[in-house]
């Protein structure tokens, strides 16, 4: 049981146990022999009362522990080593090699023939002409005139009244009241116990291992190097046909609506146009193939052998003391003092004054102006244009476009590309596995039970017999 837990239940047990001691001294009090109709008897007698007190005892008590000892010991593996080593294969591969060839084709071209004719056409020119005339038209003259009505409106008038009401005031005493009550008070006491602990011891060991070192060989290779130079070529390019959209010659027709002549824009037909060839020029890669001699630098792997050191840990166990506290808690009787307030409400009368709004009719005049339209006849000039047609002949020139086809001839070439089989060494490296046998320390733990001593507070509840002072009632 933990000392918070304790703390709790000697604070229930004391509110428990006091309540019921007061009631019991004060209602047993009227059984006693002692009270008698005198007036010397005495007030106060002594009786005895049986207490339950909590002490504490010191308890102890063996437990076990597990304790994990390191032990290193050897063991034999099995590790596979890469061991580089250098091979050579035969690999077939393609090639593209281009060929030239050179091609003709015949194609046909409109070439446009321009001719120019003349045409005479009658056209209708406008002559304006200015005019006057008299017309009548009506306004609306405003005239305005006064008028007056009467209307009610309602007046506001406030007046001021009182009421009486009643409230309560609190009004605050303070009282005090004693409260006994029981104190835990803490006792410490300092004390030993001797515990096992595992220290590490570290050894140093050496050990033999092999390792590998890489060594650049030089040699010599033959390669085959690819090159080759740029040839300027001129080639000719067809230009695509072009369609083009030619509108025939309108003509100038009478619109009686529009009282003029109104142009009519003649047919629409499309002439396809195919341009002459265009010259090009472009760059052609030749190449060539050529033997050359060069230096080149292999790895190769050397096996040595090293000495290497590593550390060995030990556990050695030991014994320390180590010094603790334990805490005693003892009870104790307090009594203090306690405020509290009490409330009593207190009626009191107050007064207030409010307003009241009360509505009077009230009549007035007011004046506002009524417009009225008098309607009245009147004459102005007007001036106005008429426009006369006079006839006019015009001769004017446009050009016509005819397509004459004509038959040319282009070369070109074509590029061929042509597959062709050859055959490269190649260089590789192959990893091939080695087993070997070696020897590893691999520690491991091995469990242990180590006992140790506990001693804890165990509570221990017992009764005794107090003296309390009993106070008789007063005989009459």
């Amino acid at each position: 049981m933990s000392t918070k837990s304790v703390v709790q239940a000697l604070a229930v047990l004391a509110l428990v146990v006091l309540p019921s001691v007061a009631k019991a001294g004060y209602c047993g009090a009227a059984r006693y022999n002692g009270c008698t109709p005198r007036c010397h008897q005495q007030r106060c007698h002594t009786v005895m009362k049986t207490v339950k007190c909590v002490k504490w005892e010191r308890q102890c008590e063996t437990r076990y522990r597990t304790v994990y000892d390191r032990v290193c010991e050897d063991r034999v593996i099995n590790v596979k080593r890469y061991v580089r080593e250098q091979r050579t294969k035969q690999v077939c591969y393609t090639v593209c090699k281009p060929v030239w060839e050179t091609k003709q084709r015949t194609y046909t071209v409109c070439k446009p023939v321009w001719e120019t004719k003349q045409r005479t056409y009658t056209v209708c020119k406008p002559v304006w002409e200015t005019r006057t005339r008299n017309v009548c038209y009506t306004v609306c003259k405003p005239v305005w005139e006064t008028k007056q009505r009467t209307y009610t409106v309602c007046k506001p008038v406030w007046e001021t009244k009182q009421r009486t009401y009643t409230v309560c005031k609190p009004v605050w005493e303070t009282r005090t009241r004693e409260v006994p009550y029981t104190v835990c008070k803490p006792v410490w006491e300092t004390k030993q116990r001797s515990y096992t602990v595992q220290r590490p011891v570290y050894e140093t060991r050496t050990q033999e291992y092999t390792y590998y070192v890489r060594k650049k060989v030089p040699y010599t290779r033959t390669v085959q190097v690819k090159s080759g130079h740029w040839e300027s070529r001129s080639y000719e390019v067809a230009r695509p046909a072009c369609t083009k959209t030619i509108r025939e010659p309108g003509t100038f027709e009478w619109d009686p609506s529009k009282c003029a002549c109104v142009y009519r824009p003649g047919p629409c037909r499309k002439l396809v146009c195919q341009p002459p060839p265009r010259t090009c020029c472009k760059r052609v890669w030749v190449p060539t193939c050529h033997t050359k001699e060069i230096q080149c630098c292999k790895t190769v792997c050397e096996a040595r052998t090293g000495t290497r050191c590593y550390k060995v840990c030990k556990m050695v166990p030991e014994t320390k003391t180590c010094s603790y506290k334990v805490c005693r808690m003892v009870s104790e009787q307090r009594t203090k003092t306690v405020c509290y307030k009490v409330c009593r409400m207190v009626p009191e009368t107050k007064t207030c004054c409010y307003k009241v709004c009360r509505m009077v009719p009230e009549t007035k005049t007011c004046c506002y102006k009524v417009c009225r339209m008098v309607p009245e006849q009147r004459t102005k000039t007007v001036c106005y244009k008429v426009c006369k047609m006079v006839p006019e002949t015009k001769t004017c020139c446009y050009k016509v476009c005819r397509m004459v086809p004509e038959t040319k001839t282009c070369c070109y070439k074509v590029c061929r590309m042509v597959p062709e089989k050859r055959t490269k060494t190649v260089c590789y490296s192959v990893c091939v596995p080695v087993c070997e046998q070696k020897t590893i320390k691999v520690s491991k733990c091995v469990p242990r039970k180590v006992a140790y001593t506990v001693t804890r507070c165990v509570p221990r509840v017992y009764c005794k017999q107090v003296p309390v002072c009993v106070r008789c009632p007063r005989c009459r």
